[in-house]
């Protein structure tokens, strides 16, 4: 494979006792030391750092063009980050005392490193596009029950180089973030809009169950390959992005979308607060995004614009893709949002250090960070 097994097999052991005590320097001189021993990234847009670039089809959505990664510290270039630079998985992962987040599967396997990063830093599994659901844009992405069982395949790999005690010892100590859902809401309203019609209390309670139901499986399937910490960021204000509002007449936010992510993540936690009370040793930390967004007063925080993309084009920016020859604003720093979509650098990295160790309403039952220093 390229790589001494026993060497790795040391290597892991130091890790997961803490000899190796890499860490990162944030903004300020603040040196950070790593909190866990790796992390896994299961999601979607927003998690992605470039397992889409990997994937075959048309269809695929992929950031591997200017403008993205504009703002990318070290390169400036594109690396499949729907982004100007990180994203919220790679502040996530800085908080928690690394360079940023682990590099994506596909790439990893393109490399054959997948092992030696799987052990020493993690895996991103996150693919943008993806849903909870398998159906929400099929074919054109790795959805959350595929991203499951390619960390399961990884966790075989693992076993088979360093063996079983020392990888049950480092999952169970490492970090599995979660940031997924937006897509399924986007693919449910745009069904209702083919067949005109508004959502029955029966077509969301149907669409509740389903996502939970798959939710849960994803998080009670990890529990059981050996995964304890999790760190879930739950949907937010979808309604609110440039790709919506620009539908709406007024330019504002469309409530009843809102309502439909407020609704799922009430019903999340729930489940969440069900499985910890069952599965013995789970600990699990949910991120409030739409709370975040919602109490958060962009102009407070410097952002002149919380309505518009700063790569686009047309009305808010939203009525084109950012790519070459898109409209690009000067201060990236002062938008909220990027694309038409997804985040700024800035927005990922104010809302990170919010659910590390921000005000406790941001995090709920405990911050990001209570849940990597937890003693399982």
């Amino acid at each position: 494979m390229g790589y001494n097994n026993l060497a790795m097999k040391a290597l892991v052991v130091s890790i997961v006792l803490g000899v190796v005590a890499a860490g990162v320097e944030l903004p300020g001189n603040k040196k950070v030391a790593r909190q866990v021993p790796a992390i896994y990234v299961f999601g979607d847009s927003t998690m992605d750092v470039g397992n889409n670039n990997y994937l075959p089809g048309n269809e695929v959505p992929r950031a591997d063009h200017p403008y993205y990664g504009v703002d990318l510290p070290g390169s400036g270039k594109p690396t499949g980050r729907f982004s100007n630079g990180y994203n919220v998985a790679d502040f996530v992962a800085r908080n928690l005392g690394f360079e940023k987040s682990p590099l994506a599967y596909l790439v990893l396997k393109a490399r054959n490193y997948l092992i030696p990063s799987s052990i020493t830093r993690g895996v991103s599994y996150a693919s943008a596009g993806s849903g909870i659901l398998d159906s929400t844009n099929a074919g054109g992405n790795i959805p959350l029950w595929q991203q499951v069982r390619l960390f399961e395949s990884t966790k075989a790999e693992m076993e088979a180089t360093v063996g079983p005690q020392a990888v049950s010892h480092l999952v169970s100590k490492s970090f599995f973030l979660f940031g997924i859902g937006s897509n399924d809401f986007f693919a449910f309203t745009r069904e209702l809009a083919k067949q005109n019609r508004s959502a029955t209390q029966s077509d969301v309670a149907a669409l509740y169950g389903s996502l939970v139901s798959n939710y849960s499986a994803s998080i009670t399937e990890l529990y059981t390959l050996g995964a304890r910490k999790f760190g879930i960021i739950n949907v937010g204000p979808v309604g609110c992005v440039p790709r919506v509002r620009v539908l709406n007449a007024t330019g504002g936010c469309v409530d009843a979308l809102n309502q439909l992510a407020a609704g799922f993540d009430v019903a999340l936690s729930s489940k969440l607060a069900e499985l910890a009370a069952k599965l013995p040793g789970m600990a699990y930390s949910v991120a409030d995004s739409f709370g975040y967004a919602s109490g958060t007063d962009p102009k407070a925080a410097g952002f002149v614009s919380a309505d518009s993309a700063c790569c686009g084009g047309g009305r808010l920016g939203a009525d084109a893709d950012c790519q070459l020859g898109a409209t690009l604003c000067a201060d990236r720093d002062r938008f909220l949002f990027w694309d038409r979509v997804h985040p700024s650098q800035r927005s990922a990295m104010l809302s990170a250090q919010a659910f590390y160790d921000g005000p406790a309403h941001f995090t709920s039952p405990i911050t990001f960070k209570q849940l990597a220093q937890h003693n399982i």
